[in-house]
């Protein structure tokens, strides 16, 4: 199927020809016509799916063809709440590359910066905002954000949202917005406090499932390498001898152990940055950026500071160190292999992390093949440990339930249905008193990352 089949305005068209798009991802083919129904959609994706796309195209598209937003009142008519300023970045130069060709306003508005440019653009008059929860409740809070209008709102990562704390903040703007909207709301997996949030705000949603977080891409090559702990620098050093290697994101699981796989690169002569929760988000995006332009051939980051890191041709991913959570595998590695060009992930696996890659295989349905030739093999002692489990498996999330035998998504009748449209949550009389705005120096939950 082509974008010409789903019923779109030339000028999106023109502009998704331009940036190279010819044919709709399968979150794209099942969610564009969705949303031009004006329908509430669930959907389960993960990063590296098309979802921006999926949400972005049908707004736009409301947005310049529907008189009833036209003849309305100016102020902010869509709100996407997304949980990581760079997730927020990407989809506000994704809705700049789709309605270029629009005569439609847009910011992106986060925590970590001076707020002056932000509020500046909040006054010039936007219709489309891209926020993080933090500082959204905080220009809330100031006045210099107002929701009255709001026709249509979008809950990105919703999980994430959860895992980095935000889920009382997301509580609290859903309390604020008109419950007569159209909801987007996406999900890569649904845990009991994310599937109950979803049954309060969506109203008879269409359910969309598409690369379930238990799987990986067909397009990605894994290969597993048994190393000490104490192997893993030299074992790195060694993989970058290969000139094949044009760029690598490597993954660790602490801010700390960024910095210094970083500074151990760049000692040894590999041009190296690290991307993490502590550093200023002027170095963030100078970091990524860099990476993006080759300029850095190595980007060493954290989950949090990678969720939704978007980068075309990246060819390789390595874990450094294994995920304790084993999603987080399946997340990091869908980095390459997007849009269906091929990939390759390469994972280290010291004697204490083979529990880790024990739950990972299980979650993924198949082994890891082996590396060949590895110079830094695991010693036979290491390898002939018991397999403990790991500490933090209870962390991991539950998927979406499958659809009916009959492969067809039904709509969900909702709390929200069923209580005069009230997008109260469930949780809504805890105190109004607001917390300190979150930026990424003082989230509690991302101190280990």
């Amino acid at each position: 199927m082509s974008f010409e089949k789903l019923n779109l305005i030339e000028p999106i068209l023109k502009s998704l020809k331009a940036e190279g798009y010819t044919n709709p991802t399968p979150i794209q083919e099942q969610a564009i016509p969705v949303l031009l129904e004006r329908r509430d959609l669930l959907g389960c994706a993960q990063t590296g799916t098309g979802k921006t796309a999926a949400f972005a195209i049908p707004i736009l598209q409301h947005l310049h063809q529907d008189e009833l937003y036209k003849k309305g009142p100016a102020g902010i008519k869509v709100l996407i709440l997304t949980p990581t300023r760079e997730l927020a970045i990407q989809i506000g130069e994704s809705f700049a590359a789709y309605g270029k060709l629009l005569r439609i306003k847009h910011t992106v508005i986060f925590g970590g910066v001076p707020q002056r440019s932000q509020t500046d653009a909040l006054r010039a008059g936007v219709e489309i905002l891209i926020a993080t929860p933090g500082r959204l409740l905080d220009l809330m809070d100031q006045r210099f954000v107002r929701l009255e209008h709001l026709k249509t709102f979008v809950l990105d990562e919703a999980d994430r949202m959860l895992d980095m704390g935000f889920i009382h903040d997301v509580k609290k703007i859903i309390g604020r917005i008109p419950a007569k909207r159209q909801t987007i709301f996406f999900s890569a997996t649904m845990p009991p406090e994310i599937s109950k949030l979803a049954d309060t705000i969506l109203t008879n949603p269409v359910r969309v499932e598409v690369t379930p977080v238990s799987s990986t891409a067909n397009t990605v090559r894994q290969e597993i390498y048994f190393v000490d702990k104490n192997n893993k620098r030299s074992l790195l050093l060694h993989l970058l001898k290969d000139n094949v290697i044009n760029t690598a994101l490597v993954f660790t699981r602490t801010k700390h152990g960024a910095d210094r796989v970083a500074k151990d690169l760049n000692r040894a002569g590999v041009i190296a940055e690290a991307i993490h929760g502590n550093k200023s988000q002027n170095a963030r995006q100078r970091a990524l950026s860099n990476f993006k332009s080759q300029q850095t051939r190595v980007l060493v980051a954290t989950d949090i500071a990678a969720r939704g890191i978007d980068i075309d041709e990246l060819s390789h991913v390595i874990n450094y160190e294994l995920p304790n959570i084993p999603e987080t595998y399946v997340h990091r590695i869908g980095r390459t292999g997007r849009a269906g060009a091929s990939g390759i992930s390469i994972s280290f696996c010291d004697a204490e992390e083979r529990a880790y890659l024990k739950d990972i295989q299980k979650l993924i349905g198949k082994s890891v093949p082996v590396a060949e030739n590895n110079p830094y093999p695991l010693s036979s002692s290491a390898m002939s440990r018991p397999v403990e489990a790991p500490k933090q498996n209870s962390q991991r999330r539950q998927g979406f339930k499958r659809p009916s035998s009959s492969g067809s998504f039904k709509s969900a009748n909702t709390a929200k249905s069923n209580s005069g449209n009230s997008t109260k949550p469930a949780n809504s009389t805890q105190s109004s008193s607001r917390r300190p705005s979150r930026d990424w120096k003082s989230m509690p939950r991302e101190q280990n990352y």
